[in-house]
């Protein structure tokens, strides 16, 4: 049985289907739900930025993130699920890591988290959250595509 289920959501379809699937399951255990972003200051300097306000940047993300938990609680109590949130701010460690961090700090019964799906060379180049938490993780991982993968 999963008493804590910790969820961490970034705003990206996968996310919000993952966190559909945590409500759902949370609501079927009687378990709390756990929302967790990571902030991540590496994202404000990477990319095509030439010159930027790192502090900016920086403050930018921590609202987004601070956004989106207040939109992810209100939608699992909503549901009549118990939540807690927690934003972490980290700069050169992976979103995964963090999430497998907190999994052990918490503690976590279950990790869902929603998952792109990439594969080939995208997942070569932006590497994998997902594929570094199932590797890592000290208790079960549920992991919730963005899409149903179409049939072939």
């Amino acid at each position: 049985m999963y008493r804590r289920i910790l969820v961490p959501i970034d705003g990206s379809p996968a996310s919000s289907r993952g966190l559909g699937e945590a409500i759902e399951l949370a609501r079927n255990q009687g378990a709390e739900i756990l929302l967790f972003h990571v902030v991540n200051e590496w994202q404000v300097a990477a990319g095509d930025i030439a010159a930027v306000n790192l502090e900016a940047g920086a403050r930018r993300l921590r609202e987004i993130g601070e956004d989106l938990l207040r939109e992810a609680e209100s939608r699992v109590r909503g549901a009549g699920v118990s939540a807690k949130t927690a934003l972490i701010e980290e700069i050169g460690v992976a979103v995964g890591a963090c999430v497998v961090q907190r999994a052990r700090e918490w503690p976590a019964d279950l990790i869902i988290c929603g998952t792109h799906g990439r594969r080939g060379l995208a997942r070569l180049l932006m590497g994998s959250d997902a594929e570094y938490i199932v590797r890592h993780t000290p208790v079960p991982v549920l992991l919730v595509r963005s899409a149903p993968q179409s049939e072939a």
